[in-house]
């Protein structure tokens, strides 16, 4: 068998066609979904941390940060308007660059999804504890930490997961509803911080600006570039979009126009108002309006960091279940995955496993260890994605683009190499990490996928591997 033999497109949209999801998700849905992934733990947390890297120039480093995150967002917008199916870059990297490609690529998406739903719900299970003593309560901390740190369950963090995919299993539309108004309230708390908080800037805190030069402005983007990861998730909705080649495109930029200028926002008005080396890194933005004696402010602010983190979870565990449901609809997964309910129209089984991993890594596993690689899978996808507009350019140029990338082959170029660097940077320790999950994946794939290939078994009857 040709491991590395493509998908057509003929194969690509007949697997859309079998699947009877329910298309409701506009332009609007697309962008706050987006928007809900994004800014959730990163602008509450990654803003204090990248301020103890680059000072106040914290501020261009969200800048170039978001130059990075828009450039990879013209990428996909391209992609996601020739072929509106889920999976992501999954499914692209199947057409362009063959099966073999594509599972790597779809397993680390697995990873990235994974272990960032579980990441962030065990920063709203601390988050949430922090308000509650705050308030006098205080709970056992036997049930409210993980054995690597003293205790027998997150318990906080397992019972949010489960609920959100509860939510996830009855319907997207739903789903889609209850993140628009988390979404609006959050936006509003970050817009409230803004408006507290910039009376109070003392301009001498900008000075020295950039204390540790343009090589702590740099530390700073690539701390804080992850701060942006998740909109691709958005490209996972194809499927549901009501005008997909429109509402895709048009929720990617919506979205990255949006975060962007809230994030700058943010670092221009917290190291105004603290000292960039006085800024408390897990709790930076409620902090700092406690610390001008705002207090009512900050408390609300916390409650909008909650909030934050469950848009942000809804999210990253409806890109997972895409991913899954994908993978299964071409065989490399079992096809019990591409399932769909009778009813809410929505994948179940591919739902309730990917809840239930996320809140038994999220309830038992050591975060700090694993959280790290996670940010390896997104940046190989961005380069595949990237590597994809040029090739396809030149492979497909047949092929319908409502939205084309501007300035190719320079745009994907760039991207790629904003990428390697952020990759050449990371610690040993998380590619031996990334290698051994990449390895389990390689396993399924020589074990299962690739005897149960709908694409390697073209000519067995393909109604045994679709939903």
């Amino acid at each position: 068998m040709n491991i590395f033999k493509k998908k057509s497109i003929e194969q690509l949209m007949k697997s859309v066609e079998r699947t009877d999801l329910k298309k409701n998700l506009r332009a609007r849905d697309i962008a706050a979904l987006g928007i809900g992934a994004v800014v959730g733990v990163g602008i509450f947390v990654a803003t204090g941390e990248g301020a103890h890297a680059a000072g106040p120039g914290i501020i261009l480093s969200f800048v170039l940060a978001g130059i990075v995150a828009c450039l990879c967002g013209l990428c996909y917008c391209e992609l996601v308007t020739m072929f509106p199916v889920s999976g992501s870059t999954y499914s692209y990297s199947y057409i362009a660059f063959g099966e073999f490609v594509a599972m790597i690529i779809g397993w680390c998406l697995t990873a990235e999804y994974s272990v960032a739903a579980s990441a962030i719900a065990s920063g709203w299970s601390g988050t949430l504890r922090g308000i509650l003593q705050n308030a006098g309560i205080t709970l056992p901390h036997a049930i409210t930490t993980s054995p690597s740190k003293g205790g027998i369950i997150d318990l906080p963090a397992v019972l949010v997961i489960l609920i959100l995919t509860a939510l996830l299993c009855y319907g997207m539309s739903e789903s889609a509803r209850v993140n628009d108004i988390i979404v609006g309230v959050k936006i509003f708390i970050i817009l409230l911080f803004i408006v507290l908080g910039v009376s109070h800037i003392k301009i001498s805190n900008y000075t020295p600006f950039m204390p540790f030069g343009w090589k702590g402005v740099f530390t700073g983007a690539s701390t804080v570039f992850f701060s942006f990861l998740g909109f691709d998730a958005i490209a996972t909705s194809a499927e549901e979009a009501v005008n997909p080649k429109k509402d895709v495109s048009r929720g990617i930029i919506m979205c990255l126009i949006v975060v962007c200028l809230l994030y700058v926002s943010v670092a221009v008005v917290l190291t105004g108002i603290v000292p960039y080396n006085e800024i408390v890194s897990d709790n930076a933005v409620p902090a700092s309006l406690a610390r001008i004696g705002i207090n009512w402010g900050s408390a609300i602010v916390g409650v909008g960091a909650i909030l934050g983190m469950i848009s942000s979870m809804i999210a990253v565990l409806y890109g997972q279940i895409r991913v899954f449901m994908a993978m299964s609809r071409d065989g490399l997964l079992p096809k019990i995955f591409s399932k769909i309910h009778k009813t809410h129209k929505t994948p179940y089984i591919a739902t309730v496993t990917a809840g239930i991993i996320a809140a038994s890594i999220a309830g038992f596993l050591p975060l700090d260890i694993i959280v790290e690689f996670v940010s390896i899978g997104t940046l190989l996808s961005f380069m595949v994605v990237s590597f994809g507009v040029i090739y396809l350019r030149k492979a497909m140029p047949e092929i319908e683009r409502k939205f084309k990338c501007p300035w190719v082959p320079f745009t994907p170029i760039i991207t790629i190499l904003c990428c390697l660097a952020l990759l050449v940077s990371m610690r040993e320790i998380t590619w031996i990490g990334f290698c051994v999950w990449l390895a389990i994946g390689m396993l399924i794939y020589f074990t299962y996928g690739r005897t149960h290939s709908v694409v390697q078994n073209e000519n067995l009857d393909r109604g045994s591997h679709s939903a």
